[in-house]
């Protein structure tokens, strides 16, 4: 039932994101996105500079002595973006993968990189908060659009309600309720469920107590998200639409607080061209425009995101490979057998 309502999201998204470019002209949205030229490599190259930031704000939130090598961090970080922007799966089910690839390839505890994997998703909401925020005071500083500060500043508001109950859930009091709601199993799984649940909130505990840890890591972070407003400049740059720092950096950190919103959306389809349509007409940037910028955004997404599914799947198939040619050899065997062999 999930998997199916991710993939219906999946195709609204879809059809929303093809409506708004035939509302703004697919001429138009063609000859914006074509102008941009090789300044597309220039967009991915910040993107990879982004996610690999993002990758050692992940790596920083382990223990010293159980930290698993940065590489690794960096690398598995590329594939839960990848799966996030890239597979119908909402835009949290690339960390669930994530956290399983650091297990099985790092031999990270499983509750270890169950917990490193939440933390890190609520520094990220935490300073991507801290930057739309930075974003909206300097809209309201540049007083482009008194209605847009507005919204954005209530969708803010209910945001940060959402990341105090998010944080919240990982204390004690959530680990009581979550014991509360798995009392209903009965048997050998109630045990090994009640057993993961107090691993996960143990590390939890573990990574919270190293507050040096939970420092750097969100100041990683943050200096990630500043690097993303180099997209934006770079973009409409080669469009011959330049745009300040100032205006760039409020339609970077607004755009992701809009994809935060949109977390149930695979890739935040639809809701991301939406919302840019809004936030560079504020600065008298058409239409056009902004949906060539989401596509560039999203070509940026292909290409990092591609190689990055194509080695996990890879990894996946020579881990299977070997019982798969076992489970297939055996019948064989059993076929060529006669009965009064041993």
């Amino acid at each position: 039932m999930v998997k199916h309502a991710g993939v219906f999201a999946w195709l609204i998204g879809i059809a929303a994101l093809v409506g708004l470019a035939v509302w703004s002209g697919l001429d138009a949205v063609g000859h914006a996105f074509s102008s941009v030229g090789w300044g597309i490599l220039l967009v991915v190259l910040a993107r990879a500079v982004t996610v690999s930031v993002a990758g050692v704000g992940w790596w920083l939130l382990f223990p010293s002595k159980l930290r698993p090598p940065l590489q690794t961090c960096v690398l598995v970080r590329f594939l839960r973006e990848a799966a996030n922007v890239l597979l119908p799966l909402g835009q949290v089910g690339g960390d669930l993968l994530g956290a399983g690839l650091l297990t099985l390839r790092a031999g990270v505890r499983a509750a270890l990189a169950a917990a490193s994997v939440i933390v890190d998703v609520l520094v990220q909401a935490a300073t991507q908060l801290l930057f739309a925020v930075l974003g909206l005071l300097v809209l309201f500083a540049l007083e482009a659009d008194q209605t847009l500060t507005r919204v954005a500043a209530v969708g803010l508001a209910i945001g940060a309600l959402a990341l105090v109950g998010f944080y919240l859930a990982q204390r004690c009091g959530g680990q009581r309720i979550l014991r509360w709601a798995m009392s209903v199993l009965t048997g050998d799984l109630k045990g090994r469920v009640l057993v993961t649940i107090d691993a996960v909130y143990q590390d939890l505990a573990m990574i919270y107590a190293a507050r040096s840890g939970l420092v750097a890591s969100s100041l990683v972070h943050m200096a990630g998200w500043i690097v993303g407003v180099a997209e934006v400049l770079i973009v409409f740059a080669f469009m011959g639409h330049p745009v300040s720092v100032a205006e760039a950096l409020v339609i970077e950190s607004l755009l992701h607080a809009i994809r935060g919103a949109a977390f149930a959306i695979p890739g935040a389809l639809g809701a991301q061209e939406g919302g840019l349509v809004l936030l560079c007409a504020a600065f008298g940037i058409p239409a056009e425009q902004a949906i060539a910028l989401s596509l560039v955004k999203r070509a940026a997404d292909l290409a990092l995101g591609a190689p990055a599914l194509l080695c996990w799947q890879t990894l996946e198939w020579r881990r299977l490979m070997p019982g798969q040619l076992l489970r297939a050899r055996l019948p064989q065997e059993a076929v060529g057998r006669r009965p009064t062999d041993p």
